[in-house]
């Protein structure tokens, strides 16, 4: 089994999950001001996401420039990749591909621990990653914890480009945001990708 074959309802089986299917993650979060580019990278693009309606192009026109944005807010400190390998534990169905994830390491050229966030990328509805994405934050928090980062969360965002929702990991309980947030909140949703890599969520 590889992250794309498991739902949410396996995944929380699998795993024997704890689930909290209406946590407040977010609302007390500040939204975080965007750059001039990327409002009007945004203008220009969502609607040409829009009008292709793939996953692929919502990753490429959208997410990925999100992702810039929160990099540079952090001064490189941080690292994210895109469509990279991360099999972590074959025997488990922990294997595949991420569409993105993010690493408080500053090395760029290869994947460092301490991974914090996952995105996975789905066409039609945010909930249909909640599957994936929580597989990859299990392989995370394995990944993580094998190098001696056991970070006490991983966060995890399913989104469609224009709407997002977010998710914790800690230990064995999962928390799945009440709140979902559009793509005309993008403040919002910088300034919650922000608060995950810092671990203040």
């Amino acid at each position: 089994m590889a992250y794309s074959n498991f739902t949410f309802e396996t995944v929380r089986k699998t795993f024997q999950l704890e689930t909290d299917e209406a946590a407040d993650i977010s609302s007390g979060i500040a939204p975080m001001a965007l750059s001039e580019y990327l409002t009007t990278t945004l203008a220009r693009k969502v609607p040409l996401a829009l009008a292709i309606g793939t996953e692929k192009a919502s990753s490429e026109l959208i997410v990925a420039d999100i992702l810039v944005e929160l990099r540079e807010k952090f001064e490189h400190r941080i690292s994210f990749f895109s469509g990279i390998d991360f099999s972590v534990d074959a025997e488990s169905g922990l294997t595949g591909v991420c569409d993105f994830l993010i690493s408080l390491s500053p090395t760029q050229f290869h994947l460092e621990a301490p991974i914090v966030v996952l995105v996975e990328a789905k066409k039609d509805n945010p909930v249909l990653g909640f599957g994936q994405c929580v597989a990859e934050m299990l392989a995370a928090q394995r990944f993580n914890a094998e190098r001696g980062n056991d970070f006490p969360w991983i966060y995890g965002a399913a989104t469609t480009g224009t709407v997002w929702q977010f998710l914790k990991l800690e230990a064995q309980k999962l928390y799945i945001d009440r709140a979902v947030y559009s793509i005309g909140q993008c403040d919002k949703i910088l300034g919650i990708l922000s608060s995950m890599v810092e671990q203040k969520v």
